[in-house]
């Protein structure tokens, strides 16, 4: 095992760096995903699925100013 371990430590490693930045950018991505933030990061303005994404926040704002 320990062998195995040796001949393959650089291909360990970079398979370690791999999912150490795989796991930062799914923490980064949930993280703006819960405070409201754009996954594309241009906006909502000028976006064809703005009504989809956002739904929600506006019928909770429509119904908190009727």
């Amino acid at each position: 095992m320990l062998k195995w371990i040796e001949n393959n430590i650089a291909s360990i490693i970079v398979l370690l760096v791999v999912a150490a930045v795989i796991s930062l950018i799914v923490v980064k991505i949930i993280s703006d995903k819960r405070r409201g933030k754009s996954s594309c990061s241009c906006g909502c303005g000028g976006c064809a699925l703005k009504d989809s994404c956002h739904a929600k926040e506006k019928e909770y704002i429509s119904v908190n100013i009727d």
